[in-house]
């Protein structure tokens, strides 16, 4: 018994008095103690056995915004029924406009009232067919109204109905949940709430101040604490979990020796496509797939303009390119960048060839126009990487991805033979999933077109270039089986969701 009581901290000490009492928020008001240190308090004497302590979920009705509006000001349906009494028989558009009822507010009326057979509606006129008994009784929606707030488990069947009615409408009814809560001291409570022991004040924390004096501490008591009671968790602050995955791409590359690119989300098409040998009339550029702006961008100098359309038109290196007339106007439409591609453009178009050999990589957004559920989403992340060197070839490619999917934790990279409208030969990349035991796509890769890198370039050079996608990597990596758990901040996810650790 004195252990016990020594080891009661003091939000137990001031609660155990009103233990009796009905209420939390009567302990709350005799102890001087917010409700969130009395719950507290609570939960250490039940699990000390003093108490016996429980909560009951209760689901309350209770009157929504619109509800307590239309409580004070009457139904629409009653006020429309008010206007009609006096009239009888009212064109439509007039009732709209004398009613003073929004024009939702006004339909849902007519729906009521024409249900109850109250109204017939008849060459654009309404017209009152309920007696003067209807007209003055409250229907079962107004007793309703009247009643709340109400238990979910007491309802009558009338209020059920009534409940069922108004719930179609907006904001008219809100259900809450409600907490009773159970107090009952136990033999053992009673024990300790009658010690003298219970008087005696103990030291709760060592402090600098308790220190600097012997007589503070000496031949006094410390408070014992229980290190196995449960404690509220504490979330400590953590950047969001898809930051820390592209944090973690960042240093894998920086490691490996590559450079960042970076740059604006919205691009000239210039950029986007043209750079990158995409035809002014292939279908990627429609609307379905990519978000233009109306407005128009600046092109680069006119030397890497003519050598973009020369491409288009004519070919280069041996190419007869795509044979029509390319459109300078075309090219300056802005758009939301649909690859990280366009930052290897970008970059390419800025070396010179005593910059060789050069390494850069680029984690960043992407959006297309697609239609969001479960596995697509209009915005995702794209890691991209381009290596500048004469001396590389298709198998320092696979060397690369292979060390960087290592790092990103997965051992067994496969290549295999695939077509991407940029490079050529070109690749696709999958890495093996150990628990599901299948392979997964996660990009493609392979050397840039000749029609891509001798325009940005002025020189035929080998190119290595990669386009992953990244968010099949963190999805796989936290378990996430809907894509769009990834950008709708969760709160209670946020805090739960283990810190991205690789090694």
């Amino acid at each position: 018994m004195k252990k016990l009581i020594e080891s009661l901290s003091i939000i137990e000490k001031k609660v155990l008095p009103y233990l009796e009492e009905r209420s939390i928020s009567e302990i709350c008001k005799k102890s001087n103690l917010d409700k969130v240190s009395v719950l507290r308090a609570l939960e250490y004497l039940s699990n000390k056995k003093i108490i016996e302590f429980g909560a009951e979920k209760k689901k309350v009705i209770d009157l929504g915004v619109n509800g307590s509006l239309y409580k004070k000001k009457g139904l629409p349906e009653r006020r429309l029924l008010l206007l009609l009494d006096e009239k009888r028989i009212i064109p439509l558009k007039e009732a709209e406009k004398e009613s003073l009822l929004s024009s939702e507010e006004f339909k849902i009326s007519l729906g009521v009232l024409k249900g109850k057979a109250m109204i017939e509606i008849k060459n654009g006129k309404i017209i009152l067919s309920a007696s003067k008994k209807e007209l003055t009784k409250k229907s079962l929606e107004e007793l309703f109204l009247e009643s709340l707030p109400i238990d979910e488990d007491t309802l009558t069947p009338e209020q059920q109905f009534s409940l069922k009615s108004l719930m179609k409408r907006k904001e008219i009814i809100e259900i809450r949940e409600k907490k009773n809560f159970s107090i009952q001291v136990t033999s053992l409570g009673k024990e300790v709430m009658n010690s003298k022991e219970i008087s005696k004040d103990l030291i709760e924390q060592i402090t600098p101040e308790l220190l600097r004096k012997e007589q503070n501490w000496k031949n006094k008591k410390f408070r014992r604490y229980d290190v196995t009671m449960q404690v509220p968790r504490i979330n400590g602050g953590k950047r969001h979990f898809v930051n820390q995955a592209v944090d973690y791409a960042r240093k894998v590359w920086t490691e490996m020796g590559f450079i960042e690119m970076t740059g604006n989300f919205i691009q000239p098409s210039f950029w986007v496509f043209d750079a990158l040998f995409t035809a002014q009339d292939h279908p990627v550029r429609e609307m379905q797939d990519t978000f233009f702006l109306n407005t128009k961008g600046e092109l680069p100098d006119k030397k890497l303009v003519s050598s973009v359309k020369l491409a288009h038109e004519k070919g280069v290196s041996g190419s007869k390119g795509w044979n029509y007339n390319w459109d300078s106007e075309e090219a300056k439409r802005m758009v939301l960048r649909t690859h990280t591609t366009v930052l290897s453009a970008i970059t390419l178009s800025k070396l010179k060839k005593e910059d060789f050999p050069k390494k850069y990589f680029a984690v960043g957004k992407v959006f297309r126009n697609e239609t969001v559920d479960w596995s697509h989403g209009f915005e995702f992340y794209q890691t991209e990487g381009i290596v500048v060197d004469p001396n590389l070839n298709f198998r320092n490619l696979f060397g690369y991805l292979t060390q960087f999917y290592k790092k990103m934790g997965f051992s067994k990279v496969r290549f295999t033979p695939a077509y991407f409208p940029y490079t050529e030969p070109s690749v696709e990349v999958n890495v093996f999933h150990p628990e599901r035991k299948v392979w997964l796509e996660l990009g493609g890769a392979g050397i840039f077109r000749p029609e891509i890198s001798v325009p940005l370039l002025g020189t035929q050079v080998p190119v290595l270039a990669w386009g992953l996608g990244f968010d099949r990597i963190i999805t796989d990596y936290y378990k996430i089986k809907d894509l769009r758990d990834l950008y709708k901040n969760d709160i209670t996810q946020l805090r739960k969701i283990k810190s991205w650790v690789k090694v």
